[in-house]
């Protein structure tokens, strides 16, 4: 990047992306739900070599287009997510202008905790992390993505040397993504925006109480 500002903020999506918490939090969901077995059938599905996911949301309707040829374990993870519900409700909890925005922590700090450690392998960066790019977020060791995506709100082409692999592309509502609420900017403790520890242990709860202006997802499902 060229200036510190930036540089900052690519160590801080290195760092805090998958930030870790301790302890077994209970769900709210039922015990026999996909969304509590990651290495379950539903949850390891390979995924077409190109399909739609389309994100409703507080602020509108996005899609993104996967390609399983970009990043193979990204878009079997994605659509195994995506297919069984996983984001639903699920906050944009870190949004910088001019940088990304980041989702995918779930709400159930039940079903957070069981996929902290679900991570899969990587995938050689094969597309660029230009405006609309889709990525996982890691923490800059190996094989360590799990459910956390952003998309690239600019052109941020010195994450690919990263390691962080485009796995599809917003090609219908970039606009609505471009509305998502940026307001509370950086992510506890480098900003004054959420942070992922407290998240992860307490789910939308924490966020509704103190950042009650975030936008969310609705819904996302697989487009026919």
């Amino acid at each position: 990047m060229r200036n510190s500002s930036a540089r900052a903020r690519l160590c801080a999506l290195m760092a805090l992306s998958l930030a870790a918490c301790g302890g077994a939090e209970e769900s709210s969901v039922p015990p026999d739900s996909p969304l509590l077995a990651p290495q379950s059938a539903a949850m390891t599905a390979t995924a077409p070599e190109t399909f739609q996911a389309r994100f409703e949301t507080s602020e509108g309707a996005f899609v993104i287009e996967v390609h399983r040829d970009w990043s193979p374990n990204g878009a079997d993870r994605l659509y195994s997510l995506v297919s069984n519900g996983f984001y639903a409700e699920v906050r944009f909890f870190r949004v910088i202008t001019g940088f990304m925005a980041q989702f995918g922590i779930h709400g159930d700090p039940g079903v957070s905790a069981a996929w902290r450690g679900a991570s899969i392998a990587d995938d050689p960066v094969v597309a660029s992390n230009t405006r609309g790019m889709v990525s996982f977020a890691m923490t800059g060791q190996p094989n360590s993505r799990t459910t956390q995506l952003f998309i690239n709100l600019a052109d941020n082409q010195n994450l690919d040397g990263m390691g962080f692999a485009p796995v599809g592309e917003v090609v219908d509502g970039m606009n609505v993504v471009d509305r998502l609420y940026a307001g509370y900017g950086e992510g506890a403790p480098s900003g004054p925006g959420p942070s992922q520890p407290q998240l992860q242990s307490e789910g939308n709860r924490y966020l509704d109480s103190r950042y009650p202006e975030l936008d969310y997802i609705v819904s996302a499902t697989i487009v026919p």
